[in-house]
């Protein structure tokens, strides 16, 4: 319709700023999974776009490309590209016409990432660009990410980027930028930094990064030569399906008057002459040759009938067009650090699924990240302590990268939102497990005698969590090895299931431990054993466990059954509590019904009312009926259902650790129940830290399978007055507020947000929180209420998700794990942060006699959190001229990996504000601090992905009503290795140790 309007002189007029300029960027969208495996895409016809791309790059001077995702280029790089493809890459960026945008390894989700993951793939994509081609990306491409994120922008700008494009945002939203051209604007994402690490960004319109399809003078796609990429296997006849018709001299003209108004309509939206007009879609340029061979003589058609077109078109890369709309010098309004979450395109088409799907692949891939977390820290102290160590330091490097790789790749924006395909999430899976099991092996092969082990078939290790394997003992007289990867003391208790009651736990000079043993609620053949560990930064403590049954034996829980209670028959007028307390909580239990009747902080002596229960959403699966759920959307068909009527109660009681066992059946009589929550709160002798032990109450939960076209939510309901107001984190770093919004249709759905780490709710009195170990949808649909989206299960008919087996008939159980928090404000914000931090980063467990001591305790201030320290390998000089010169002489160093330079990473955890002492700025001598690996000879302080030196980097600074334009020069003040962080800042150093 558009076009008819254009031809009839009925389109909104273009900005007077001159002729229009469209800025032609040929991409192709590469998705790292979704529908098809990696393997698949890269032999159907990923593989086939670098070749093509880069052969016919080179017969024309005037043509350009861009490259996003870094996974299948890698790929096509080390296993396809022939020398002479290999120099033709270095030709094309040398001169501009082929531009790496982002550089990640993925386009990542923005909703339901954590930030610690996003930046290690950043980093990822990043080290090998500029290891291999000695350049750095300066603008991103973030086109298909379900929502805008507030955390990406200060990402990026710490990255180093000069531009930020982002394109779904909600359909109403954008719709309203369009016609009051506000789709572009410098964005302040963190309020804590502020216009330190403000970012331009550039809003696509409603036609988003593809080329409009529809051509009024053909049935088949239009600007799309090579056609639709096929699977398995390329045709061998070159002939894809839907190629549009060829540029000839008798459709010449029709193309260019269908490609100008499509640019008009564009121009109509913005504030200059300058338009982006993306050509290329998903799977695109798999022929490159039959693309350009028509769209050269288009682009020369239009420009020779510039005058009568009103329109200059030409070949360009994304810094071409945002350096074109800089040199403008318009001044630009602020988006402050709200963000665009949650994404819909139609009222009943909200986009808040995904924040659940695939919770097992959700909570797999965080494990993941947390394990590889500990594992870098305990190899880069291993290789600075013991730099002639037996373990094989190029081995143990392969063993970390083959999990970065994994951790790096499911942050793809259909990978861990859960939108793929049942064999993608297979690949996934198995990939995170693979470099699971590596680096587990090499944890073990570093503190095990690696010779001994090898001989006696010790060699292995254990990481506490129930979705990677099962909890298990060899026998009941063993060593435990427990890590803290974090960089503070903790006291915390890990589990480690026994087959005996009577056991006794003694640290390393024989010394008896805090301990209690239970039986499991999983498997009645078996005990929980409580081992209460306190641990200092960085460090790890060796526990003996051993058969005993004397005075120092664990103690021994004791378990009370209460009948099964309906919910609904329940005697409100005769309530028969029963409280489970510790220092901190008073936890009360309403035996009429089974569920929770209160919680009260003793400190305060302050009482909030809280029931939880277990409800389902049930949803349409046939589209002739109406609107349907599937991986992406959430599409209720009303209010919660309560499924289970009758509750089950057990409570576990013991000096140290108190648990609640609750099951839901759907009646009485129901053999199985459906649902399971366990609630623990713990308590410790005198002389140890309990600040976080105590102020947590520990809910893990049992979910599944469910029906068919159910969503399973956990509802919380207090009588605080938060007037439906919910707070929800951006990726584990910023929190938003959430004020709950009325729309004609689909409310429920709408209100829905990503709890990738912490939501609460607040009164005047107090506040509720909840922290996760993996990513969530949350949402307060009544006042006083919080709801967290668990589970989901769905089949529908919709054509296009039968298509692409994108049903999400998920008949897995998933046992998410959540602390809540209850305090005053002052107290909750001091306690949320660090909390949040200890849950994601639980103590790693591991079996095997101790042969070495060598870890030294790493300290940091309270306020301050090692984001990472990691042995990279990279070989790239950290000086730019020294590495463009290796790179141009072909220079390379000879070792595979460089195991002198230390990746330092440190994160401000508070916001401006936030707490009279926490939100402080923090000094810190990164000699002291590190000064347990070995002498520091040289620290460097680098970008975020440590590709540029800070000092030399600068970025644009666009003109805002606030600002004149200048130079945004980044430079860190950093005298005698003594830094100052400042609240959410985070600094990335390079460390250099004597004796490497």
């Amino acid at each position: 319709m558009y076009l008819l309007l254009a031809f009839l002189g009925l389109v909104p007029r273009a900005p007077c700023l001159g002729e229009l300029k469209a800025f032609v960027v040929a991409h192709s969208h590469m998705d790292v999974g979704w529908v098809y495996t990696v393997q698949e895409s890269m032999h159907a016809y990923a593989a086939n776009v670098y070749t093509s791309v880069v052969e016919e790059l080179m017969k024309g001077k005037q043509r350009k490309f861009i490259a996003v995702e870094q996974e299948f280029f890698r790929l096509w790089w080390d296993t396809i590209a022939t020398d002479i493809h290999k120099q033709q890459v270095h030709q094309l960026l040398q001169e501009g016409r082929l531009e790496f945008i982002i550089g990640g390894q993925v386009m990542h989700d923005e909703a339901v990432t954590h930030i610690s993951d996003q930046i290690l793939q950043l980093t990822e994509g990043h080290g090998f660009l500029y290891e291999t081609f000695g350049m750095r990306p300066r603008f991103s491409w973030h086109v298909d990410p379900f929502g805008a994120s507030a955390t990406t922008p200060t990402l990026f700008a710490l990255a180093g980027f000069n531009a930020h494009l982002i394109s779904r945002i909600d359909y109403d939203l954008k719709d309203n930028m369009q016609k009051t051209k506000k789709l572009q604007f410098v964005w302040r994402g963190s309020p804590s930094l502020s216009e330190n690490h403000e970012i331009f960004t550039h809003v696509m319109d409603r036609y988003s990064y593809c080329t409009p399809s529809q051509i009024p003078f053909s049935n088949r796609s239009g600007f799309y030569w090579n056609g639709i990429a096929v699977f398995p296997d390329p045709p061998k006849d070159g002939v894809y399906p839907n190629m549009s018709v060829p540029v000839t001299d008798a459709t010449i003209h029709l193309y260019a008057q269908s490609m100008v108004a499509n640019i008009k309509k564009r121009a109509a939206w913005f504030r200059t002459a300058d338009v982006l007009w993306p050509w290329g879609c998903d799977k695109q340029f798999f022929n490159a040759s039959v693309q350009y061979s028509n769209m050269d003589p288009l682009l020369d058609y239009i420009n020779k009938h510039a005058d009568q077109f009103g329109v200059t078109v030409q070949y360009s890369t994304v810094s071409d067009y945002f350096q074109a709309l800089y040199n403008r010098n318009l001044t630009w309004d602020i988006q402050n650090y709200q963000d665009f979450l949650p994404y819909s395109t139609e009222p009943f088409q909200a986009w808040t699924g995904f924040y659940t799907s695939r919770s097992v692949l959700k909570g797999i891939a965080r494990r993941a990240s947390s394990l590889l977390y500990a594992g870098e820290s305990f190899f880069t102290q291993y290789v600075q302590k013991y730099p002639a160590g037996s373990v094989c330091k190029f081995w143990a490097l392969q063993q970390l990268r083959s999990l970065r790789w994994a951790v790096s790749e499911v942050q793809h924006h259909d990978g861990i939102t859960g939108t793929e395909s049942p064999k993608v999430k297979d690949m996934y899976m198995d990939h995170l497990m693979a470099g699971i099991v590596n680096v587990k092996k090499l944890m073990a092969s570093i503190i095990l005698d690696t010779d001994n082990a090898k001989k006696n078939g010790k060699l292995y290790s254990y990481v506490y969590n129930k979705d990677t394997g099962k909890r298990g003992t060899r026998n009941v007289e063993q060593y435990i090895i427990v890590y803290n990867p974090l960089a503070w003391n903790i006291t915390t208790f890990v589990v480690v299931a026994m087959s005996y009651s009577a056991v006794s736990v003694y640290d390393e000079l024989g010394h008896p431990v805090p301990a209690q043993i239970q039986s499991s609620a999983e498997s009645p053949s078996t005990y929980d054993l409580y081992i209460l560990v306190t641990l200092s930064g960085l460090s790890y403590q060796r526990y003996s466990v051993k058969l005993s049954a004397d005075k120092e034996s664990a103690f021994i829980a004791r378990s009370v059954k209460y009948g099964r209670k309906v919910i609904k028959h329940a005697d409100r007028q005769s309530r028969r509590l029963i409280p489970v307390l510790n220092d901190c909580y008073t936890v009360m239990l309403d035996q009429n019904t089974n569920l929770m009747h209160s919680i009260t902080d003793r400190k305060t002596n302050q009482t909030v009312e809280l029931t939880q229960e277990f409800l389902e959403y049930h949803v349409n699966g046939d589209v002739r009926k109406g609107p349907i759920s599937d991986n992406y959307l959430f599409t209720p068909n009303g209010s919660a259902v309560e499924e289970s009527k009758a509750v089950g109660l057990e409570v576990v009681s013991g000096k140290l650790v108190r648990e609640i066992r609750q099951y839901f059946y759907r009646n009485t009589t129901a053999q199985d129940y459906i649902y399971v929550a366990y609630s623990r709160i713990y308590s410790v002798p005198g002389g140890y830290d309990d600040k976080l032990l105590c102020h947590r109450i520990e809910q893990e939960y049992r979910v599944g399978p469910l029906e068919l076209n159910r969503e399973a939510i956990f509802r919380t309901s207090t009588n605080l007055n938060n007037k439906q107001t919910l707070h929800t984190d951006n990726n584990g770093y910023q929190m938003q507020k959430r004020p709950y919004k009325v729309f004609v249709n689909n409310s429920v759905a709408r209100n829905y947000y990503p709890m990738v780490q912490t939501a609460y709710i607040e009164d005047d009195r107090m506040r509720l929180i909840l922290l996760a170990e993996r990513s969530h949808g949350v949402s307060s649909q009544g006042n006083g209420q919080v709801e967290v989206m668990l589970h989901r299960r769905l089949w529908n008919n919709l054509e296009w998700d039968l298509n692409y087996n994108l049903t999400l008939n998920d008949t897995s159980v998933v046992q998410p794990m959540f602390w809540l928090i209850l305090g005053t404000k002052p107290a909750a914000d001091v306690l949320y942060q660090p909390s949040a931090l200890a849950l994601e980063h639980r103590p790693v467990v591991m079996y095997g006699e101790l042969t070495a001591v060598w870890c030294h305790p790493v300290t940091l201030p309270a306020n301050l959190h090692l984001q990472t320290l990691s042995i990279p390998g990279w070989t790239y000089s950290s000086n730019h001229t020294e590495q463009l010169q290796n790179i141009y002489k072909g220079i390379r160093k000879q070792e595979d990996a460089d195991f002198r330079r230390v990746l330092l990473r440190i994160r401000h955890m508070y916001e401006v504000g936030e707490d009279p002492v926490l939100s402080q700025p923090a000094t810190v001598n990164l000699k002291s601090l590190l000064k347990g690996l070995g002498t520091v000879e040289l620290v460097e302080e680098r970008s975020l992905t440590g590709t540029w030196d800070i000092n030399t980097l600068e970025r644009w600074k666009w003109k805002s009503a606030q600002h004149i334009r200048l130079s945004c020069n980044t430079k860190k003040t950093m005298e005698n290795s003594t830094v100052t962080i400042h609240p959410k800042e985070i600094r990335t150093f390079f460390v250099y140790f004597q004796g490497q």
